[in-house]
């Protein structure tokens, strides 16, 4: 069972990430890859994957099991250059430590690659050479699904913040994670480890993750608050879009996925049923169901009952709107 304690001012500090993080999408991406389970739907992903990896990521696997990896793989960033900015600048006593503490659990197995202790001890091509495999991997791994695990990061975020509106954040907490509670003040998650971290006034980190489908994982570094990475995918590996495809279509199906983009204006019902070539009927049902999920307002002028987009609609379409011309 993993035990995160959470103080009252712990609780007033958690935050939601508000776009996914490239590097530790593609980390849990990689083990999911070494992993062995779940052949009948990861199977096919697996094989495929690692016949167009290239030669260039191979030293990755020297640093990845199906379950652990070092903590300087995946610093939280808002895109994939800040991610290698940042691992590209860490300070060479982190990544030393963590490489430390790796070959400290794989004691008594394969000598350690020279590669690594040359990362160990600071040595500049060797970290731009790890870099590089970063790189290489994320364009093989999830560069032509990106746009599909953002669209779904926001539907998250849009979730847990309709749940935080009401149920509580102890309610939306819960909600994450099936089967968790909070308890005297800690929040428990069912898993297969034994583990208990303190936030200690830090905060709490929320960050979903679409290709992991194990329990929760939570990186505690000292001064920062906890990161607590859990899965929210649909259990299967996520595929690019087909071409024209809109990317929320999976989220929401895809009228209303195109109803959604209609209404970064408002419109009517009826305009609205004209636009989507539905009927009236239809098109309130839709509109209903939008409604109910936050993603849209309904507001009656006189007779006249028109929808527009809510803020959490905007997040989740990107701010993008359809032409209706």
């Amino acid at each position: 069972m993993l035990r995160i304690e959470l103080s009252g001012q712990d609780l007033a500090l958690i935050r939601f990430a508000p776009q996914p993080a490239p590097l530790v999408e593609l980390k849990l991406s990689l083990m999911m890859l070494r992993r062995q389970d779940s052949e009948q739907t990861f199977g096919r992903w697996r094989r495929e994957l690692r016949q167009r990896l290239p030669v260039t990521t191979r030293p990755l696997w020297d640093l990845l099991t199906p379950y652990r990896g070092p903590a300087f793989l995946d610093p939280v960033s808002p895109d994939l250059p800040s991610g290698l900015d940042a691992v590209r600048t860490m300070p060479t006593s982190q990544v030393r430590a963590c490489l430390e503490e790796m070959w400290a659990q794989r004691e008594g197995q394969e000598p350690v690659p020279r590669w690594l202790r040359d990362l160990a001890q600071g040595d500049p091509a060797t970290r731009e050479q790890l870099c590089q495999s970063l790189q290489d991997a994320y364009q093989a791994v999830l560069g032509a699904s990106w746009p599909r695990v953002t669209a779904l990061h926001s539907a998250e975020y849009a979730r847990y913040a309709l749940n935080t509106a009401e149920h509580g954040v102890v309610g939306a907490l819960t909600r994450l994670c099936a089967g968790s509670r909070l308890v005297d003040g800690v929040w428990e998650i069912d898993a297969p480890y034994r583990r208990q971290v303190a936030s200690a006034g830090r905060g709490l980190l929320l960050l979903p993750t679409f290709h992991w489908t194990c329990a929760p994982l939570v990186a505690d570094k000292a001064q920062d608050p906890l990161l607590m990475v859990y899965p929210a995918g649909p259990g299967m590996p996520l595929m690019p879009a087909a071409a024209g495809e809109d990317v929320l279509a999976p989220v929401l199906g895809n009228t209303r996925a195109h109803t959604l983009r209609l209404l970064g204006y408002p419109l009517s019902t009826s305009e609205l049923a004209g636009h989507l070539g539905i009927s009236l009927g239809a098109a309130s049902t839709h509109a209903a169901t939008l409604r109910a999920a936050g993603l849209i307002d309904t507001v009656r002028a006189g007779r006249a009952v028109r929808h527009e987009r809510t803020a959490l609609g905007t997040l989740l379409t990107g701010g993008v709107d359809l032409d209706r011309c």
